[in-house]
């Protein structure tokens, strides 16, 4: 008898185990498929009249999508099988691609059809609450940090594939092929979109088939789930029914905002910034950051599988403290110094010794791209430059700092919630990240531009120092479901 039971909770081990796999697979593709989208819709080819004001919009519409989504599939997924709401949103999301795809076959207001399949991929991509969701409520306490860090690894290893197979999808060309018995043109820009399509349909084929539900209490026991019931099963007890912490959840949801913001920022300032800071062409600004984009993926990576072994040491909090502390350093460090000033567009025409004539010509004919900071930017004038050293120095510490506090508080978030379902809340936690996304460009584009880099930074360190000031206040409250009501020593 003991036999029988001990190989029903191996196999039930085994297919929990083998769910929050697909689940990885579910959030890498997640991130696969925003990368893909997001480097085609910096083209004017389908409507040109789409220009760049529009097409910062474009961008936007994927995190509005999620946030608006993220809530809906977190709901759905509290009182049905997960499995639902996922084949549902990957639906969406391989609909929403195929659509972007065909968008150039529309006679007109081609701009606002891309514009809605942008925002159909980010209300797919509403699933992330789910899977983090159906994460939580399958680890116990012990293995929630351990698989949230390597579900964030999978997140950063799409986000470094993705460009990868963007790059090795443009051999295609602009031309492409056409495709006349599905009235389809095959070029750079729509295979990522179809590559992202038939990834999602794989994706479905994963939940249906291999998908299980699961829910374990803190220890690691099966309790009741929605469809999968354990021999291993244990009564809920009573203390689930006590209040989760509302002021810890609304804290961590601002600290996910924060968290989020500041790196939408960073990516987002990287391209102006380095071309005004170290006079670099769009095309030179466009390859190294992407370069050191793609290093920051690769030490993500490195710093997930390190927080694993270090939180287990010291516990979440001091990690996200920590990793809060690197990111405020990294941005302090970016704060302009010396007495050394960006080099200014066209500043050798500004004297008469080259005339006029030249510059008309150069313009027109386009041999020439003006390099340095925009003389319409006032702040250039009387600002000291940043450094290439430092501007380096500053990507490796957010690199270092970034990754650490979005995974801790995602999985700190986690444990704050307890046995109750998750969906709901996690759609909070998703949707705030996604208006931190779009609200990040917002926030460059006006600042920055306007203020200049030592405004903006000095803002962000303020806004991260709040942060830390934040968390040490609610320090004692930011604790595990069980551990607050005595059930586990923390």
């Amino acid at each position: 008898m003991f036999f029988i039971y001990f190989c029903s909770v191996e196999e039930a081990d085994r297919s929990r185990w083998k769910s929050i796999r697909v689940m990885y697979f579910t959030m890498f593709l997640s991130s696969v498929g925003k990368i893909f989208i997001h480097p085609t819709i910096n083209h004017n080819t389908i409507d040109d009249t789409a220009d760049a004001s529009f097409l910062g919009w474009v961008v936007a519409a994927y995190s509005l999508g999620q946030m608006v989504a993220s809530p809906l599939f977190g709901l759905w997924s509290n009182h049905r099988p997960r499995r639902e709401p996922l084949v549902c949103s990957i639906f969406f999301n391989v609909s929403a691609n195929i659509y972007y795809a065909y968008v150039y076959l529309i006679p007109s207001y081609n701009k606002y059809h891309m514009l809605l399949a942008r925002a159909f991929v980010g209300f797919g991509a509403g699933n992330v609450a789910v899977v983090r969701s159906y994460v939580a409520g399958a680890t116990s306490l012990k293995e929630r940090t351990s698989a949230m860090a390597n579900m964030s690894a999978c997140q950063a290893l799409g986000f470094i594939l993705g460009p990868a197979l963007q790059a090795a999808l443009s051999f295609i060309g602009e031309k492409g092929y056409t495709l006349h018995f599905l009235e389809l043109k095959l070029n750079m820009y729509t295979a990522p979109a179809l590559l992202a399509a038939v990834f999602g349909v794989i994706n479905i084929l994963l939940v249906i088939i291999i998908l299980r539900e699961h829910r374990v209490d803190d220890y690691g026991r099966h309790i009741t789930a929605i469809n999968y019931v354990s021999e291993d099963e244990v009564e809920v007890p009573p203390e689930v029914e006590e209040n989760i912490d509302q002021i810890a959840v609304l804290t961590s949801n601002v600290l996910f905002f924060v968290i989020l913001f500041i790196f939408a920022v960073f990516e987002t300032i990287s391209t102006p910034l380095s071309m005004d800071m170290f006079a670099w062409t769009r095309k030179e600004a466009v390859l190294y950051n992407g370069i050191i984009l793609a290093a920051i993926g690769f030490e993500s990576i490195i710093v997930f599988l390190v927080v694993k072994v270090i939180s287990v040491r010291i516990g979440d909090r001091p990690v996200l403290l920590s990793g809060l502390a690197i990111v405020f350093i990294g941005f302090f460090i970016l704060l302009p110094w010396g007495n050394q000033y960006p080099k200014i567009q066209w500043a050798d025409l500004q004297n008469n010794s080259i005339p006029a004539i030249t510059f008309a010509a150069n313009a027109a004919n386009g041999t020439v791209e003006p390099t340095g900071c925009p003389p319409e930017q006032i702040w250039c004038q009387y600002t000291p430059a940043i450094q290439l050293a430092q501007y380096i120095t500053s990507d490796i510490l957010i690199g270092v700092g970034y990754p650490a506090c979005n995974v801790m508080s995602y999985t700190l978030y986690s444990k704050i919630l307890g046995p109750k379902p998750q969906g709901v809340y996690m759609g909070w936690l998703t949707a705030s990240g996604s208006g931190a996304r779009t609200l990040g460009p917002v926030f460059v584009s006006q600042v920055y531009t306007l203020l200049g880099p030592r405004w903006a930074f000095s803002l962000i360190c303020g806004i991260v120092l709040a942060a830390i000031i934040l968390l040490t206040a609610m320090y004692k409250r930011l604790i595990a479901f069980s551990v607050r009501y005595g059930r586990i020593e923390e």
